[in-house]
């Protein structure tokens, strides 16, 4: 039997114990978690989240914050994976990637787009968009803490290293959720290599 909900919550179990993050702390993060399920009222799961990620936020560095929400992310496989390496296969130049990203629009992404210091920036939706929604969390009446989008950074950066063929460092930028709704999701992403 699993400790936590088959889902969000266990893979947040499981990458603060992947990485490295001690028992008490732990355990201090994912308090209450044990008794969300996917039958818990959205609002209630949504509380939790911004409770878990403020107390992830005091107790845990900025990096440590960072790969743990990477290591959440969802849709890392089936046909975004398959697309992303169709565009690194067909596609020999970064701007031709970027380009054939722009043309898939990968999942939920708006734009691709190679900034002047060669900076990667996706965005889901266009600037001044309203009426937005994250497909994780539906029912959010006050700003979450930025930390937990980047398991969405995660799945950002997975496919973007996919069709580029580069490593990348991801910076979430914004996002629907850390703006109470004001703002539409913007990574960057810096090349590595």
């Amino acid at each position: 039997m699993r400790e936590f909900w088959d889902g969000p919550i266990d893979r947040l179990a499981t990458a603060l114990k992947k990485a490295g993050v001690a028992q008490e702390t732990r355990a201090q993060i994912l308090a209450g978690g044990e008794t969300i399920t996917k039958d818990t009222p959205s609002a209630q799961r949504t509380d939790w989240f911004r409770n878990a990620m403020q107390r992830m936020d005091a107790l845990l560095p900025e990096e440590t914050r960072h790969s743990v929400r990477e290591a959440c992310a969802c849709c890392l496989g089936g046909k975004r994976d398959e697309m992303a390496k169709g565009i690194a296969k067909e596609n020999a130049t970064l701007e031709e990637r970027i380009a054939a990203l722009n043309e898939a629009h990968l999942g939920s992404w708006y734009s691709v787009t190679q900034l002047p210091d060669d900076t990667i920036q996706v965005r889901f939706w266009p600037e001044g968009a309203t009426n937005l929604r994250c497909p994780c969390l539906k029912d959010v009446k006050e700003p979450l803490p930025i930390t937990y989008c980047y398991c969405c950074g995660g799945h950002v950066k997975k496919h973007l290293q996919t069709a580029l063929g580069r490593k990348l460092a991801v910076t979430v930028v914004t996002t629907v959720l850390s703006s109470g709704g004001k703002e539409g999701c913007t990574f960057d992403c810096r090349l590595l290599e």
